[in-house]
């Protein structure tokens, strides 16, 4: 007999619909799954054999065999187990076939024949939902996830038996509903008001955050930059529901949703260690992941060390930087990954630290100096925005406890120009200043005589490429939005050039 049931994977951050064939025919008894299945999914053979038995019910002693469509992508999901196992159960006459209709079943499954959770769920299920289908079942660890599209019906069996008499209509289970949970952008144990000193940084870091502009912070060891780095998202904006919904998607596939009860509310900060890989920076693999610079989407990418990273990859950085997205080819697809995210790195001026520190003397020679510098190449520095010298504080700075201010009170400024700019730019689609292209600095930005004149100078003396002086507009119009003004005037694009001219 033949059975069709509808199951789901990923694709890239997307899910995709899978249609379960399966045919039991008479011949010698064998287990047969076709159409490009991953280990995960051809392990799944004796997951399914295991949990049927164990769940009173009798697996064929025939030719089974199971066809995943489409067949030319491939398929490592572990949440296939459900699907194939009701497709047997149909198949052999044990459940009636119209029971499965207008269903998606996504779950794997144990040898006992419980459900267990899978990654990428909301995307499965925002698919399943624009597809027409009426309902998805899942495990209950994946029923809130589930429920965040509010698209389909979701309901959350703990076993393949709860599952078989809910399709049967002997004992019906009750639809999982979303409940948002209460978390806030206050949740976290960081604050800007905790950083003694470093005003210059400081205000660096509110122009990136307004902006949405890269930084790189360049000091001696201890000098605060990582401490400043971690308190950046407490000063970013809140996420709009579209960017909650995103981040929350690319959580779901990369499998960092467990125990998280709903929408991903706080903005994104990934610190990878020095040693990460091409492929673990930008994604990558067989079938394709997300790698840190999307699960750093809409939030913050934080690079420490920056020269200890192999120079590879950080080479791979400089298309996310441009774009706001990862292409990563394979034979069978072609995957884009979202990417825009704030690059905030950080390095010390030299391999022993104290290049320029007024207190302590430097043990590294010119050359050390240059060869250590060269590791970051010239076209990954030209497109970060904002060069900041961070000194090490001084013991008056140090035991200085007046009152400085908190994240609280840099955000509501940080909200206010992010707003002007979201008036602004809305009509191309964009909501920062950092995503402006040609068309829209020409559009945009209007400079005064002065800042004109001073920009023609900057770029003349420093030598600046095309990149660095629309950057440095882009900064100059962050400044003025800061400032509550609709012209960059010279003072604003001074500071941008300072800012441009550090370390």
């Amino acid at each position: 007999m033949f059975a069709q049931v509808l199951g789901a994977t990923t694709l890239g951050i997307d899910g995709m619909m899978i249609t379960v064939e399966v045919d039991i025919a008479n011949g010698l008894p064998s287990f047969d799954v076709v159409g490009l299945p991953d280990t995960s999914v051809r392990e799944s053979r004796e997951r399914v054999r295991a949990a049927i038995k164990n769940s009173g019910f009798t697996f064929p002693g025939q030719r089974i065999i199971v066809n995943l469509a489409p067949a030319n992508l491939k398929k490592d999901s572990p949440g296939l187990d459900l699907p194939i196992a009701l497709g047997i159960l149909i198949a052999s006459g044990q459940l009636a076939g119209e029971k499965c209709e207008n269903a998606v079943f996504i779950g794997e499954l144990s040898l006992e024949g419980k459900l267990r959770a899978v990654a990428g769920i909301l995307p499965m299920t925002i698919t399943a939902g624009k597809s027409g289908t009426n309902s998805v079942i899942v495990a209950p660890e994946n029923a809130q996830e589930a429920a965040i599209s509010g698209l389909v019906t979701v309901y959350a069996p703990a076993t393949l038996a709860e599952t078989v008499l809910h399709l049967q209509e002997i004992q019906k289970l009750s639809p999982s509903f979303f409940q948002a949970a209460s978390e806030t952008m206050n949740d976290t144990d960081v604050d800007f008001s905790e950083v003694q000193g470093q005003l210059i940084a400081k205000r660096a870091l509110e122009i990136a955050a307004a902006g949405g502009h890269n930084v790189m912070m360049i000091g001696a060891p201890g000098s605060g930059k990582t401490m400043l780095a971690r308190r950046l998202p407490t000063i970013l904006p809140v996420m709009s529901a579209e960017e909650s919904l995103e981040v929350t998607q690319i959580c779901s596939v990369a499998g960092l949703l467990h125990g998280h009860n709903g929408l991903v509310t706080q903005r994104p900060f990934r610190s990878p260690h020095h040693t990460i890989s091409d492929a673990g920076l930008v994604g990558g693999g067989r079938i394709p992941r997300p790698g840190e610079v999307t699960l750093s989407h809409n939030g913050v990418l934080f690079l420490d060390e920056l020269p200890e990273f192999r120079r590879s990859v950080l080479e791979v950085l400089r298309q996310p930087l441009e774009d706001g997205q990862v292409t990563i080819a394979r034979v069978n697809a072609s995957l884009a990954f979202p990417a825009k995210f704030m690059l905030i790195a950080a390095m010390n001026p030299c391999p022993c630290g104290w290049a320029g520190d007024p207190d302590r003397e430097c043990s590294c020679s010119t050359h050390d100096i240059r060869q250590y510098q060269k590791k970051i190449s010239g076209p990954l520095l030209d497109r970060i925005d904002l060069h900041v010298h961070v000194p090490r504080i001084n013991y008056q700075e140090m035991v200085d406890y007046s009152t400085t201010e908190t994240s609280a009170v840099i955000r509501r400024r940080v909200e206010t120009a992010r707003e002007r700019q979201c008036n602004r730019l809305k009509k191309y689609g964009l909501f920062c200043n950092a995503q402006m292209g040609r068309r829209q600095l020409k559009e945009t930005c209007l400079l005064s005589l002065e800042a004109k004149n001073l920009l023609k100078q900057a770029f003349e003396k420093m030598n600046l490429s095309a990149r660095g002086y629309d950057r440095i507009i882009k900064v100059g119009r962050t400044i003025a939005d800061l400032a509550n003004e609709d012209q960059i005037s010279a003072s604003h694009i001074a500071e941008a050039i300072h800012f441009r001219n550090q370390g």
